[in-house]
C-alpha cells in the first residue's frame, strides 16, 4: 500500500451527514485507492467522527490518524489534556500520528500551549505537531516556542481551493521555506465547486449560515460556474478539477483533505489523484478567480 499517495481523508462528516454505513463505505473506498491519512477532531459530530474512525481503522497499521483539540475552550493545559485524553479513548488509542491545535487561542501563551504538545511528543503520544486556521505570523511564533522544547511545527492546515486562496499570499510560501507539511481542508469550497447548488441541490451552502456566508459573493459563483464549464470541455467531474487545482499548487507541495457524504460522492474527488492536470489547463482555471495582493504595502512594486 502506498504511503506517498497525494490526498488525505476528512473525517468531519463521520456521524453526522453520513451514518456508520456510509462512513464505514467511505473509509474502506479511501484505503481501496491508497489513502493512508485520515483526519478528525474533538470537536467533530460530538465525538462520533473519533469513534468511528477508531473502529474503521482498528488493526490496520498503515494508517496514520490525525485528530485536533482546542477549538473550544481555549489552549490552556487543562483544557487540552482533557480533550486529547478523551479524544485517545474515543479512538482507542494510545498514539496518534499528528495532533493540531486546531485555532489560535490569543488568551492563552504559546508557552503553556506548546509545552504540553512538547511533552507529549517526548512521550510518544504523538509524533508530529501541527496547526489549523493559525495566520502565517501565528504559526512562526508557535514555531520559535516550539523550538526552545526541541521541537517544530511539522503541518498546517488551512482553508485553500480556487475561490479560497488568502493562503498563497503568507501561509503557503512560508511553509516553502519552513518546510512545513500542508493539508488543506475544503478544497471543494463546501460543494460550491462539485457545481450541485447550480442545479438546485442542497448542502452545506444551503443548510449552514457559517458555509453560506463564507462562499456567498457572486464571483465565487461565477468561478464555480467557469470550473464547471471547463470541466464538461474535458469530460471530467468539477469536483476532480478542483481538487486537482489544489494539489498542483505550485507555491508549496499541497495534500487536499477530500471528504463527502457517501462513497458516490466521494468518487470524483478520489479521482484526482491520477487526474494529470496540464499548465495550460491550470491556468485557465486559475484565472477564474483573481489572485489575493501580495503581502506588501507596496503594490505597484510588486
Amino acid at each position: 500500500m502506498r504511503t506517498d499517495f497525494p490526498l488525505a481523508f476528512g473525517c468531519m462528516q463521520f456521524g453526522g451527514r453520513a451514518d456508520e454505513a456510509a462512513s464505514r463505505a467511505m473509509y474502506d473506498m479511501a484505503r481501496a485507492a491508497g489513502i493512508v491519512e485520515f483526519d478528525t477532531a474533538f470537536g467533530y459530530t460530538d465525538g462520533a467522527s473519533e469513534r468511528l474512525l477508531g473502529r474503521f481503522a482498528r488493526g490496520d497499521d498503515a494508517v496514520r490518524i490525525a485528530t485536533k483539540v482546542g477549538y473550544e475552550g481555549g489552549a490552556g493545559r487543562a483544557n487540552l489534556a482533557a480533550q486529547f485524553s478523551q479524544s485517545l479513548q474515543r479512538l482507542g488509542v494510545e498514539r496518534v500520528d499528528l495532533l493540531y491545535l486546531h485555532r489560535f487561542d490569543p488568551a492563552t501563551s504559546l508557552d503553556e500551549t506548546f509545552s504540553l504538545f512538547a511533552e507529549w511528543q517526548q512521550a510518544g503520544r504523538i509524533a508530529r505537531i501541527g496547526v489549523s486556521n493559525f495566520a502565517a505570523w501565528q504559526v512562526m511564533k508557535a514555531q520559535a516556542v516550539l523550538a526552545r522544547f526541541g521541537s517544530r511545527v511539522d503541518v498546517i492546515q488551512p482553508m485553500y481551493n480556487l475561490v479560497k486562496r488568502q493562503a498563497e499570499v503568507e501561509i503557503l510560501p512560508m511553509c516553502a521555506d519552513q518546510g512545513i507539511a500542508v493539508r488543506a481542508y475544503s478544497p471543494l469550497g463546501g460543494g460550491l465547486l462539485t457545481g450541485k447548488y447550480a442545479g438546485g441541490q442542497g448542502g452545506r451552502l444551503v443548510e449552514d449560515a457559517r458555509y453560506r456566508a463564507r462562499y456567498a459573493p457572486p464571483a465565487m459563483h461565477e468561478a464555480a460556474a467557469g470550473l464547471a464549464a471547463l470541466a464538461a470541455e474535458v469530460g471530467v467531474h468539477p469536483a476532480t478539477l478542483a481538487v486537482a487545482w489544489v494539489m498542483g499548487c505550485p507555491v508549496a507541495p499541497v495534500i487536499p483533505l477530500i471528504s463527502a457524504r457517501d462513497a458516490e460522492q466521494l468518487a470524483p474527488s478520489l479521482a484526482a489523484a491520477g487526474f494529470a492536470m496540464d499548465a495550460a489547463l491550470r491556468a485557465r482555471l486559475t484565472a477564474l478567480f483573481p489572485a489575493p495582493p501580495p503581502a506588501t504595502d507596496r503594490i505597484e512594486e510588486a
